[in-house]
């Protein structure tokens, strides 16, 4: 049975959904049969010759409905688009972060629940095949009990990266949510894989969330921040993030206990086990959204990543989204690298300071860092 698709968004990370499909099309699982973007398709990577490509959603579901529809559009437009898609009679991947406020996740999984359609998110960490083992290692007592999870992000922007579209790096644009910062949006991954792996998928499953959010670019929203999230089960989670670090760096889950730690690269899905006998390193494969969701409409395979089990994600988003606009950085303790537009700015110490974060459960004023007040 082939799966039939429709991409929105083409020219962005819509190109990566074409290609995923084209893989799935060469073993006869998938098709594009149609594609949307306001850009038009001179210059998109990956279509197949003869696609046709309508100005948006509306104009493409006056033409053809798709078994799926997939969204790598502006955040601000994710639910709309989304129950457009379910309404019509598509199933749906969309991208992250699954929407841009609590309520409007809550009203794209009603909809999902009443058209009969799923939703999948683009959360491809959560395809790792590492889950099953790090489930393994915390409930066979390998790293001893449980005391918490860090995540630590730092990676850098170039002002390019702010410069790509109207909605980069702003909390409302037009009087409606985006939410595109360093929590919700570029480590968002960060946050939501770390959930995961403590088993608080839901929203129901997050107790409190505490933050601060910073910014060392000239944006409205956050580039650098700290964030301890407390479950209902008790477990607390705290995140060092920022894209103001001196260069790229793998993001990674650190899974704490009383005789040692899991280490969790969740970008290439490599995952250490350190304890006093020793370390241990192993590399997982994983498996893609759009490939889950085929197999879960052809084969009945449970969904990696449903629209319902990011809702501890977004109870952390719906936090960012609600708190004191993010403060500036202190311009002493920021340096800019790079010329033009592809310069870019690194705060003092920002690696030791998300790492200590991570490590100590504390957010960044109170470790001390000299730029950081309480903001939320």
């Amino acid at each position: 049975m082939t799966t039939t698709f429709a991409v929105l968004g083409i020219h962005g990370y819509g190109r990566y959904h074409l290609a995923e499909i084209a893989r799935l099309q060469a073993e006869g699982l998938a098709e594009v049969v149609a594609v949307a973007d306001p850009r038009g398709a001179d210059g998109a990577e990956h279509l197949p010759a003869g696609v046709p490509c309508y100005a948006d959603l509306d104009e493409l579901l006056a033409h053809v409905v798709p078994d799926v529809v997939t969204l790598a559009t502006p955040i601000h437009t994710h639910a709309p688009l989304a129950i457009t898609a379910l309404r019509a009679g598509a199933h749906v991947l969309v991208e992250k972060p699954t929407t841009a406020t609590l309520a409007e996740l809550t009203e794209l999984v009603q909809t999902s629940q009443e058209t009969g359609r799923v939703v999948q998110v683009g959360f491809q960490s959560f395809g790792s095949h590492a889950y099953p083992e790090i489930q393994r290692l915390v409930e066979s007592g390998t790293i001893g009990e449980l005391t918490g999870l860090g995540g630590v992000g730092t990676w850098s922007r170039a002002l390019s990266y702010y410069q790509r579209s109207r909605w980069a790096g702003t909390r409302v644009l037009d009087g409606v949510p985006v939410v595109d910062g360093v929590v919700t949006n570029p480590l968002a991954h960060c946050v939501a894989t770390a959930l995961k792996i403590a088993g608080a998928p839901r929203a129901e499953d997050v107790a409190s969330v505490d933050l601060e959010l910073y910014h060392a670019h000239d944006i409205e929203a956050d580039d650098t921040s700290s964030v301890r999230v407390t479950t209902t089960a008790g477990t607390r989670l705290t995140f060092g993030l920022t894209l103001a670090g001196p260069g790229h760096t793998p993001p990674t889950i650190i899974v704490q206990g009383t005789r040692g730690e899991l280490v969790f690269s969740y970008t290439d899905d490599r995952l250490w086990t350190r304890t006093a006998d020793g370390e241990t390193q192993t590399r997982f494969e994983r498996t893609g959204m759009l490939r889950n969701l085929v197999e879960h409409l052809t084969e009945g395979v449970p969904l990696l990543a449903p629209a319902e089990d990011t809702g501890a994600f977004m109870r952390v988003l719906e936090a960012v989204r609600t708190a004191p606009d993010p403060a500036p950085v202190d311009p002493a303790y920021v340096t800019w690298l790079g010329e033009g537009d592809e310069s870019y700015p690194v705060i003092a110490d920002i690696e030791t300071w998300c790492a200590r974060a991570a490590a100590e459960h504390k957010l960044f004023s109170e470790l001390g860092a000299p730029w950081a007040g309480p903001r939320g």
